[in-house]
């Protein structure tokens, strides 16, 4: 263009424009490229971003486990960096999940012990690398199991005497039965104990309802231990019109934060408990002491004791050594579970110490007010 006359500065504003177009034109790099050239898929860069994540997580090559995270060495041991995943985890569903070219999940039952289910999950990074998720799924199973107990427990419980009750009117009401009046008494008032017995039951079952809700809630009012423990033992004597019990307890005050009507609760079911089960001419002992930082609550029987089998089992709801013997005594079952619910939510320890033919002796420790509210 210059050379055919024209402008030189419109010659180099051609140049210019021709120049931008092709550099605009160039091949941008692929986002594929960026990555390849910014990041290379190894075990040195997986296993720092999964070291730190909570949930157990192992890196595979292949088939061979390659890296595993603290979560993962702390539920399946440090040996399994470097084994087979097939012959680390040793069960047919795992062993079908490694087996699988998809994303995919199995449940997988005993992997870390005989009652124990885990969710495995297997994610591809690529076609080399992949990862393994391990979800502890016991927790879930045990609440699902002891809420499908719970409910059957609590239906036969309510079943046996609401037959008896249905059966007695069903026989009262029917006009070709010619109950003597006698024989009406000794019905009714079989009904009437059988009702009861329900309505214990509910109250109970409503009461450890209650005290469940409120266990992580930490009781901060002060109450004197000693003095509801004198004020217990007065009140079921005078109900049971007996003198068996022998109350030993500071004078002064014995302070722990709780809450006044379920330490009142607990008191009455342990020693209801050691009137009904313990020896009918031997004293229930209750004793309140002080123990270092710790408030000590005993109460002792000298009955026929409870076999050491059973000991572990005793706070379970509607667990009975004796069903017969305690469904006579009106026991609903939920007794020393409701105990040891109370002296969970007061932050305390509960010890039950049985020698059969010597007595039982359930102790409940709580930490002392002074040293709760520091």
């Amino acid at each position: 263009m210059a050379m055919a006359g024209a402008n030189p500065w419109l010659a180099l504003s051609v140049v210019a424009i021709w120049l931008g177009s092709l550099w605009l034109a160039r091949p941008e790099p692929t986002f594929e490229r960026q990555a390849d050239s910014a990041f290379t898929v190894s075990r040195e860069t997986i296993a720092p971003f999964i070291e730190p994540l909570g949930v157990p997580l192992l890196l595979l090559d292949g088939e061979r486990i390659v890296a595993a995270n603290r979560a993962a060495r702390d539920t399946l041991g440090g040996h399994i960096v470097g084994q087979d995943a097939r012959m680390a985890l040793r069960h047919p569903e795992a062993v079908g999940l490694l087996a699988s070219t998809q994303n995919a999940s199995a449940t997988v039952q005993g992997l870390t012990g005989v009652r124990s289910i885990w969710e495995l999950s297997r994610f591809r990074i690529d076609e080399r690398f992949g990862l393994i998720e391990l979800i502890n799924r016991t927790a879930e199973a045990d609440i699902s199991r002891a809420h499908t107990d719970f409910v059957a427990n609590a239906s036969h419980e309510l079943r046996t005497p609401l037959a008896s009750v249905i059966g007695y009117l069903e026989t009262l009401r029917d006009p070709a039965s010619k109950v003597e009046t006698e024989t009406q008494r000794k019905f009714l008032g079989t009904m009437h104990n059988e009702a009861r017995r329900m309505q214990s039951l509910v109250e109970d079952l409503l009461s450890l309802s209650r005290i469940e809700a409120e266990k992580h809630d930490a009781p901060r009012e002060g109450i004197d231990l000693a003095s509801i423990a004198r004020s217990v033992a007065s009140d079921v004597a005078q109900v049971q019109g007996s003198d068996r019990i022998a109350l030993t307890a500071p004078a002064d005050e014995v302070m722990i934060l709780g809450d006044r009507s379920q330490i009142d609760q607990l008191l009455r079911n342990l020693i209801d408990n050691a009137i009904k089960y313990g020896s009918a001419d031997s004293p229930v002992r209750v004793s309140v002491e002080r123990a270092g930082m710790k408030v000590v609550l005993a109460i002792a029987d000298t009955g026929p004791g409870i076999a050491r089998e059973h000991l572990p089992y005793l706070t379970r709801r509607f667990y009975r050594t004796d069903p017969g013997r305690s469904r006579a005594s009106g026991g609903t079952g939920l007794g020393l579970a409701i105990v040891k619910h109370i002296v969970e939510r007061h932050r305390g320890e509960l010890d039950i110490a049985s020698v059969v033919g010597q007595g039982t002796t359930v102790t409940a420790r709580f930490p002392q007010a002074k040293e709760l509210s520091q």
